[in-house]
């Protein structure tokens, strides 16, 4: 009860934001720093909202570690807002530890328009304009590197990757 009142809502519940431009965002990070998307206009941004009590966030989190080493050098910038209570911000700290991109608590993040995050993991791509191009309550819940390749890479200065083989 107390995740729902946490993150709000600005519109209803399982909108969905493909195809149009980005409300804005702005966090406090766990290291001090400010974040805000309108800063970071001309570069691709993933937002993942996730929990320490969440598998399935656990099981993509390294796979969005490894997507932002290879693509961080063409404009990809990844904040992962966790949902957790902030009697749980140690947690949230020792978890994102382990990986490179910033993280926040949605507690100390602006968040309205994005709609009731009412599930973890929840993702959203941003591309370089504002625009966002992918929200996961549409299709698979969870990513995985082939899902970021097919989703992400496409936006990123360059060719588009060709698919794998299954």
């Amino acid at each position: 009860m107390l995740l729902m009142s946490l993150v709000g809502v600005a519109c209803a519940a399982d909108d969905i934001l493909e195809g149009k431009p980005a409300p804005s965002i702005s966090a406090k990070l766990l290291n001090g720093a400010r974040f805000s998307l309108n800063e970071h206009y001309g570069k691709v941004v993933i937002i993942n909202f996730w929990a320490t009590w969440c598998a399935p966030c656990w099981a993509e989190m390294p796979d969005l570690e490894s997507y932002y080493q290879k693509h961080r050098s063409q404009g990809l910038e990844i904040v992962a807002i966790s949902v957790d209570e902030p009697k749980d911000e140690a947690k949230v700290r020792e978890t994102m530890r382990q990986f490179t991109y910033p993280g926040a608590l949605v507690g100390d993040a602006k968040i309205e328009g994005y709609g009731r995050i009412s599930r973890v993991p929840l993702t959203l791509m941003i591309d370089h304009r504002g625009i966002v191009r992918w929200d996961s309550r549409r299709g698979k819940p969870t990513i995985d590197l082939r899902t970021l390749e097919w989703n992400v890479t496409p936006y990123l200065p360059g060719p588009p990757p060709r698919p794998k083989a299954s």
